[in-house]
């Protein structure tokens, strides 16, 4: 006489029926599939086991949630017939973990650049120059990071000297004149004067941009005025534009 309740064994029984008719159900398409799956071998063999551990008085080791999460967890169990929750969970943390920028700004845009000229089948290489783009990044990179300015406000207006040294000096005599230019096209009121180590930029008020707006600003918000620097950076590499 077996030790196992008799009670018990019916209670388990019918669990462990009713846990393998619905898993029939969802995986085969019903009570044929079920017959089908059952015919071939069950869900995954270690639920079979359990069945027959139970019907002679011995439960599996762990007792009955050890035995189903075994079973579970095997080859062709629900988990791995669906592919794994880890292996979904992978690919949506991998898709979130690529990254997007570049590293350095001026690697950035030339590379936003040279993907232009690649998609665009009517680009002449024979007049590229992606080395004048970096030298103009440079320079810009030198006039916002490292150049002097000394800001003087007037009755009328704001006055800076734009000032520096080497390779920061060039940057200075270069970018500030023609960024003037492009003032002057989009209705400020500036002009550039030349100083012995850079130039006094001065910019008057008027209506539009008034002193309390210019002494905000200050240098480099007067420098980022009008949005020709991305038109020119890709006229400059396909070698249209040498302003600067």
């Amino acid at each position: 006489m077996s030790k196992f309740p008799w009670k018990t064994t019916i209670a388990v029984s019918a669990v462990l029926a009713a846990t393998v008719y619905a898993y029939a159900q969802i995986s085969s398409g019903g009570p044929m599939g079920m017959h089908r799956q059952m015919a071939q071998g069950g869900m995954d063999g270690s639920m079979a086991e359990m069945h027959q551990q139970m019907m002679q008085g011995r439960m599996p080791k762990g007792g009955m949630q050890g035995g189903m999460h075994a079973g579970m967890q095997g080859g062709t169990g629900m988990h791995g017939g669906m592919g794994g929750h880890g292996g979904m969970h992978a690919q949506q943390f991998g898709a979130a973990r690529t990254t997007t920028m570049p590293g350095q700004d001026a690697f950035g845009t030339i590379q936003e650049v040279v993907q232009i000229l690649q998609a665009d089948p009517a680009t002449d290489w024979s007049k590229v120059n992606i080395a004048a783009l970096r030298q103009h990044l440079i320079d810009m990179n030198e006039v916002t990071l490292r150049a002097a300015a000394a800001e003087r406000v007037l009755d009328n207006g704001i006055e800076i000297a734009v000032t520096g040294e080497g390779r920061t000096l060039e940057a200075i005599k270069r970018m500030v004149p023609a960024h003037v230019s492009e003032l002057r096209e989009i209705g400020w009121n500036a002009k550039c004067e030349d100083l012995p180590n850079g130039v006094r930029l001065t910019v008057i008020a008027s209506e539009s941009q008034p002193l309390a707006k210019l002494k905000a600003l200050g240098f480099m918000g007067i420098m980022v005025q009008g949005a020709h620097h991305q038109p020119h950076h890709l006229m400059m590499a396909k070698g249209e534009f040498t302003m600067h």
